[in-house]
């Protein structure tokens, strides 16, 4: 199929859904579940349908909005993707399933996705967990307490793509390179991630550096971080690691067709657009953040002041 000519393309392997599944895919899932969780049990339009084939006077501000960046990201696509390939199992490791509320969410490091993972523990944890919130950080984090997209079969995984509400939250990428730094490199607790990158970014990107960095690690500057990133070696040795993987390696949003692209500007207001679209408002509400230290524009800013505009297009 001709990937220019077409608005949305199928994968041999792996399936992204089309325009006319858009129409279908809410009735159907209503239909095999019983009219539990994946939607309403209504034979009226869903709410994904209502989203983004309503008229365009019905639509709220946040709809509007919603429905204006997917047909950005899907005019993106269409003008810079030139070859087209098929997915395969490791492009899905970032794709976090919740069978019983059929949806698909792409987890993107420094995007709010430890609370996103809480909220899918609440909701696939039959029971087990009841507030996001209540749930320790790390614990979100371990590998098999969610299912991913890659550890399904092939007709599994075309059978999700087409039928489950896929969603993505993204974030200003400059923003997300400075939390990612931030957290990584200015505490002290993240003793791993200064042994097994700070060292290597020291020894390669710090003229005459002292033994107590090369061994410890622990004070990387911002400007480093950056030499290490655009560094063509650094990507030769081995792939970025996902807290500053670019958001279209991690989640492939030409390929795997979102439904909603959340911003991390607008994080509630998009969170429970999500859960009422999944019909899952009721169940769980995602976490509002007390942090007042979080990494916004302003500090975005700050730090890349030094970095010459050179580097900054690099």
């Amino acid at each position: 199929m001709d990937t220019y000519h077409t608005k949305y393309w199928s994968d041999p392997c792996y399936y992204s859904s089309s325009d006319e599944e858009d129409d279908i895919r809410y009735n159907h899932a209503v239909e095999q579940s019983g009219g539990k969780g994946i939607a309403p049990g209504k034979t009226r339009r869903s709410p994904l349908q209502t989203l983004y084939n309503g008229d365009q006077l019905d639509l709220s501000a946040v709809q509007t909005s919603l429905r204006g960046r997917r047909e950005l990201l899907e005019q993106a696509c269409l003008t810079h993707t030139k070859k087209r390939r098929v997915l395969t199992p490791d492009d899905l490791r970032h794709l976090i399933v919740d069978d019983k509320h059929g949806l698909l969410y792409c987890y993107v490091p420094k995007v709010a996705c430890t609370n996103w993972k809480r909220v899918f523990m609440v909701l696939t944890g039959d029971g087990r967990y009841h507030e996001p919130l209540a749930i320790p950080a790390n614990e979100a984090h371990v590998a098999g307490n969610l299912r991913t997209l890659s550890e399904y079969s092939t007709s599994e995984i075309n059978r999700r793509l087409r039928s489950y509400l896929k969603f993505i939250f993204v974030r200003e990428p400059f923003e997300r390179l400075v939390s990612a730094y931030r957290n990584k490199f200015t505490r002290s607790y993240n003793t791993a991630f200064h042994k097994r990158y700070g060292t290597k970014i020291i020894r390669r990107h710090r003229p005459q550096p002292q033994p107590d960095a090369l061994e410890r690690g622990n004070d990387v500057s911002f400007q480093e971080f950056v030499y290490y990133l655009v560094d063509p070696r650094t990507q030769r040795e081995e792939p970025f690691n996902e807290h500053w993987e670019r958001i279209h390696s991690l989640c492939h949003p030409c390929l795997v067709h979102y439904d909603v692209v959340g911003k991390y500007e607008t994080l509630e207001q998009d969170s429970r657009s999500v859960l009422r679209l999944a019909g899952a408002d009721g169940e769980v509400h995602f976490p509002t953040s007390g942090k007042s230290t979080r990494t916004n524009g302003d500090m975005a800013a700050q730090f890349f002041q030094n970095i010459s505009p050179f580097y900054q297009k690099k």
